[in-house]
């Protein structure tokens, strides 16, 4: 059973990712620990972790709002994955065993399955689970640790983007045949190709989203009505 700062971050995390908490919202402690049922203790830590992903930005002596994603956020997020989700394909083709493999072909299986009901929450949530097994697969610690931050933004991305589904899974299929065969250079190649098609979609998408100010947003926190003055 999760502990309470386990089970608010992953209430919070999971809120955000689906979207009942939206970009440039103001979560307010109290508040949430009133509707969690929880004090204010596993509260902030919980969003000091989803600080540490960026998925909340903290505006210091003001307060704590869902990250407003911009262009630029989007477009730096993609540089990241064109790097580290090449080379986690290319590692994992020169590094996966059977059982390896098998749970990557199982997780593919759960991703055809969510597209063929056209279920966008169970495609989203599917195809980050790929990526993040074949980061698994690279069998490189410190790639899997730096990758680790990243998975819920991912998934939060897949969420909002979309895309077409049947070629994502064509995409990730083709990605699992080239690791199959142990074929790093087409491994790369797949991942890579994959990654670069979802980025100019995903930027104009991301230009369409209402411009925030973290620190103006955070002035509107409720306060206590001023003392009457006394003559």
């Amino acid at each position: 059973m999760p502990t309470a700062r386990e089970a608010v971050y992953n209430t919070l995390k999971e809120r955000i990712i689906e979207g009942d908490l939206t970009p440039g919202q103001r979560l307010i402690e109290r508040d949430l620990a009133a509707e969690l049922d929880v004090s204010r203790v596993p509260v902030r830590e919980a969003l000091g972790r989803l600080e540490a992903e960026r998925l909340v930005v903290l505006v210091p002596r003001q307060g704590v709002l869902v990250s407003p994603f911009t262009p630029a956020d989007v477009d730096d997020f993609f540089d990241v994955r064109e790097s580290l989700e090449v080379l986690a394909a290319k590692l994992a083709a020169q590094r996966a065993d059977a059982d390896g493999l098998a749970r990557l072909h199982a997780v593919l299986d759960r991703a055809d399955d969510a597209t063929s009901r056209g279920e966008p929450r169970d495609i989203a949530l599917a195809n980050a689970e790929f990526h993040t097994a074949v980061v698994e697969l690279s069998g490189n610690a410190l790639l899997i640790d730096m990758m680790r931050p990243l998975e819920a933004r991912l998934r939060w991305l897949f969420r909002l983007t979309h895309g077409d589904p049947d070629q994502q899974c064509a995409e990730h299929h083709e990605i699992y045949a080239a690791i199959q065969s142990h074929d790093a250079i087409a491994a790369a190649a797949a991942a890579l190709r994959h990654v670069v098609r979802g980025r100019t979609p995903s930027v104009a998408l991301a230009a369409t989203w209402a411009t925030i100010d973290p620190v103006a947003a955070t002035r509107t926190r409720r306060r206590r009505p001023a003392p009457a003055s006394r003559h």
